[in-house]
């Protein structure tokens, strides 16, 4: 696909009521907008194509055992951050793992079920990769903001 593809307000309205909606069936998402379904159909799909729309589910942490939401950001020292990384990403607790600047070299993003699995975690998995200077954990008191449509589809001039 070019790299000329552009997103019109039909676009940015489909994916709006996918947003809303992510088990909306074509005709329902047509039925809104005042299209045909087969429109929103080859819509999607060339959007997808075109990698511009990624149809995901989400869970809800909670809803599936997760009472602990933990960020930990890490210093890495005798080791390239990236290998650390790539250690770390393999233990299933974690969800999200960023390499970053400023002070520390590595974020995380943990979930847990319980606060009695975090010895285990730090000292039994984190605590034996090679290359961890220091870690710094913050457990997440409360949840104010949690959407993933982080990536927002705007109409841009080109400059």
């Amino acid at each position: 696909m070019s790299n000329d593809f552009q997103i019109d307000d039909a676009d940015r309205a489909i994916v709006e009521q996918l947003r809303l909606n992510g088990r909306a069936t074509n005709q329902q998402i047509a039925n809104t907008l005042g299209l045909t379904a087969a429109t929103v159909s080859a819509r999607i799909r060339r959007m997808e194509d075109a990698n511009k729309l990624r149809v995901v589910a989400v869970s809800d942490f909670s809803a599936h055992g997760y009472n602990v939401l933990m960020e930990v950001a890490i210093e890495v020292d005798g080791r390239p951050a990236i290998d650390v990384i790539e250690e770390l990403v393999q233990f299933p607790e974690v969800f999200a793992a960023h390499l970053v600047t400023g002070r520390y070299d590595i974020d995380i993003l943990v979930a847990l079920h319980d606060f009695d699995e975090l010895p285990d975690l730090f000292l039994n998995k984190f605590g034996k990769i090679p290359g961890i200077r220091s870690m710094v954990p913050a457990i997440a008191v409360d949840v104010i903001k949690y959407k993933f449509d982080v990536a927002p589809i705007d109409a841009r001039e080109e400059v």
